[in-house]
């Protein structure tokens, strides 16, 4: 036994049993093949099924595999920290169990951390298994958060990589509640590269993110990165106001020189709607970035953890 892994793989979950055999087996015969020690560290993120009572029997036959179980459901992105912070691997892998991503990948990743990069990112060159809706608002969404952020988010890129442990050490510093992990793992930096890959459907279950959810997670990521819907807020402000004032004073003019009366109540309930939804549009964006603020300074803990169970750092090529 080695007193630490030279490989982590974490893997959130969240009610996921109807994959997490077909998942393991097929993460398994990648590790058997690796000359690495390994852990493979599930982070059960308050899964309502059987999927920590499989995860755990799964631990009963492959001492590799470590278990964190969350005191409720945190969300994806808390998950992933917390399986980051457990991880002991010189380098951590990040992967989904739903095998969208597929764990064959893995040797090239290590491949490229091997040349010396830090940062190995999985870049999507197609996106199989879903509708063109969602295929669509994510293009948009990855160009329009690049637009906004003073950081370089990479395009068609999730979760799915390979980063070094002084990699994973610097984002153990990150500790804001409110995270984006596509945009704190850009954010530290260090030598990235990009292996491409087409993504598959996915083989079991159902996608746990409905299109609010993703709606949030955008609002999230542009909120997270970039200040500039307040400026586009002020921007939009100064110039509804400017276009209010020429108009008035258009009206001024009118009435003075042709004698025209004052618009009416129609074109005067249509002014006081729309600066009224300007109104409450920024006000809205206002509120994101105080609503954070204010999540921020309670300065409570990122997650809470029911139960630690360490894997045991064997040689892949030992466990069979």
């Amino acid at each position: 036994m080695l007193k630490n892994p030279e490989l982590s793989i974490v893997i959130p979950v969240y009610n996921e049993d109807t994959i997490i055999h077909t998942f393991h087996q097929r993460l398994s015969a990648v590790l058997d093949a690796l000359p690495f020690s390994a852990e493979i560290l599930y982070v059960n993120d308050g899964s309502r099924d059987s999927s920590l009572t499989i995860i755990q029997d799964l631990q009963k036959k492959d001492p590799r595999i470590g278990v964190v179980d969350l005191s409720r459901n945190f969300g994806k992105e808390i998950a992933l920290s917390a399986g980051l912070d457990y991880s002991q691997g010189d380098a951590v892998i990040v992967i989904d169990a739903d095998l969208q991503d597929p764990p064959e990948l893995i040797p090239t990743l290590i491949e490229r951390w091997q040349q010396g990069f830090d940062v190995v990112c999985a870049k999507r060159s197609s996106r199989a298994g879903e509708s063109w809706f969602k295929k669509f608002s994510a293009h948009v969404f990855y160009r329009i958060l690049q637009r906004l952020s003073h950081i370089q988010i990479p395009l068609d890129t999730g979760d799915f990589r390979l980063i070094s442990r002084r990699v994973v050490d610097s984002l153990k510093k990150l500790r804001e509640t409110h995270r984006f992990m596509k945009g704190l793992f850009s954010w530290v930096g260090f030598k990235t590269t990009f292996v491409t890959y087409e993504r598959e459907p996915r083989v079991g279950g159902k996608s746990k993110w409905n299109y609010w959810k993703l709606i949030d997670l955008a609002i999230e990521g542009i909120t997270s990165f970039s200040t500039r819907p307040l400026k586009f807020a002020t921007y939009f402000g100064f110039l509804v106001a400017l276009y209010a004032f020429s108009y008035g004073v258009l009206i001024i003019y009118k009435t003075l020189v042709y004698g025209e009366p004052v618009s009416g109540y129609p074109s005067l309930m249509v002014v006081i709607l729309f600066l009224g939804g300007v109104q409450l549009i920024t006000l809205g964006i206002v509120g994101e970035y105080l609503g954070r603020i204010f999540v921020e300074t309670k300065q409570r803990p990122l997650y809470l953890i029911n139960t630690y169970e360490p894997g045991s750092f064997a040689d892949s090529r030992s466990i069979k």
